[in-house]
């Protein structure tokens, strides 16, 4: 990689910062993957100087209904002023219940068409970023760029269109308009950004060369790092927190629960599709299982201190999530939690390098096993400081906006990096 420039050099060179447009389905002050992935990296993107005019819809997530105030949440075809000083456009979304997976296809469609209008707006950009996984997104990012002549970012967080095929929303043999429109945007932008190495190789596979990776991660600085779990305790305590999906297999916990029975606690914390099915099949086990929305701050900290292990999990039975890695597990490593981790490919390799927990197939007796183990060794519970290292050295948000500035500046500015690496 180039050498660090937008983020050294920004203050001695005014004419180097980029006027950038961001397209994303979720912002501030809602709390989602993408809010907590670009508030971080807007944050740094302005204290390089850089502008960012971000467009989205007023802040309506998880449940598919405005319930923040007008000031917070924002009016449709009105303009906010930030955290970071940043311009907030916000486009109207479509009320739907937030459970419903085609109504939130339904309402980000409607919301990207009407982000056309609000992108030709206000002072040209030196580049659009349009962020995945909502996909109406990034044609509206295409339709911006090419009518306003700038170049185009597409940012995949996910592994699309690999993950349509193996949650069967695509079938068959012939490809779906889905994913012939994913791929038609991905050929024709100017950088595509992945999470994962893996997903980078997995796209220059299929002929993409302008692929780089700026990985998931969080602001270090912000997450305590807790003294690991009491050394004598009646019950063992497992805690997940995220999303409640077909992605996470979750019944697995449960089921693994039920198993172990008295003695043992598994906490699940957030929401989902499956959420209402999760619930019924505790019922149905007597499983030791409680249930939580999604917290928040202070209350999140104190499920963490509560608990002994934290999971991290992804089926094993999509292939497209070899190359994907859970943003919760980030944070569990930076917080020293030991992490149960039912994940393959390069989510296991980095849960392994980091030091920060033991890998567990994907079925109830291997996890029952596990936590019985650890149960009775307690030990392994204190995972110590090198999980938090590994985040310090490859997911700090401080170092990744960095290297995101660096592409994106030699991409709309190649000529003044140039100029800079040869005054060196």
């Amino acid at each position: 990689m180039a050498k660090s420039i937008a983020g050294d050099h920004a203050a001695e060179n005014p004419a180097l910062p980029v006027r950038l447009m961001l397209l994303t389905h979720s912002y501030w002050p809602e709390h989602s993957p993408p809010q907590r992935r670009w508030s971080s990296l807007t944050r740094e993107f302005r204290r390089a100087g850089w502008d960012v005019d971000v467009v989205a819809p007023v802040a309506h997530y998880p449940n598919g209904r405005r319930n923040l105030p007008r000031r917070q949440a924002g009016l449709a075809f009105s303009h906010q002023r930030g955290p970071h000083g940043e311009t907030i456009r916000r486009v109207p979304y479509l009320r739907h219940l937030g459970t419903s997976s085609l109504a939130r296809f339904v309402d980000q469609l409607y919301s990207a068409m009407l982000s056309i209008p609000v992108g030709l707006g206000g002072k040209k950009p030196d580049a659009i970023l349009a962020t995945a996984p909502s996909l109406p997104t990034l044609v509206t990012g295409y339709v911006l760029s090419r009518l306003r002549k700038v170049p185009l970012v597409v940012e995949m967080r996910d592994a699309w269109p690999d993950l349509a095929r193996d949650a069967r929303m695509v079938q068959g043999s012939v490809k779906s308009l889905v994913e012939r429109v994913v791929e038609f945007v991905q050929q024709r932008a100017d950088l595509v950004v992945t999470v994962t190495e893996g997903f980078a190789d997995t796209l220059r596979g299929r002929g993409l060369n302008n692929v780089v990776t700026v990985s998931n991660g969080l602001d270090l600085s912000a997450i305590p790092f807790l003294e690991p779990p009491a050394n004598v305790d009646e019950v063992f305590r497992a805690l997940y927190l995220g999303n409640h999906g077909k992605s996470q297999r979750l019944d697995i916990l449960i089921r693994a629960s039920a198993i172990l029975g008295e003695n043992f606690h598994l906490t699940l914390v957030g929401h989902g599709t499956t959420r209402p099915q999760l619930v019924k099949l505790a019922r149905e086990l007597n499983a030791p299982v409680t249930f939580f929305p999604s917290l928040q701050g202070p209350e999140v900290l104190e499920k963490y201190k509560e608990a002994d292990t934290c999971v991290v999990s992804l089926r094993d039975d999509w292939k497209s999530f070899e190359t994907t890695v859970p943003s919760k597990t980030y944070e569990v490593l930076a917080v020293g939690r030991h992490v149960t981790a039912i994940v393959r490919g390069e989510a296991e390799r980095i849960i392994l390098e980091a030091g920060g927990g033991d890998v567990v197939a994907a079925n109830p007796e291997a996890v029952a096993k596990l936590w019985r183990e650890l149960a009775a060794d307690r030990s392994r519970l204190s995972s110590g400081a090198s999980g938090r290292e590994w985040v310090r050295e490859n997911a700090d948000y401080a170092q990744l906006a960095v290297k995101y500035m660096d592409y994106i500046a030699s991409l709309v500015r190649p000529d003044l990096i140039e100029k800079q690496e040869s005054r060196r």
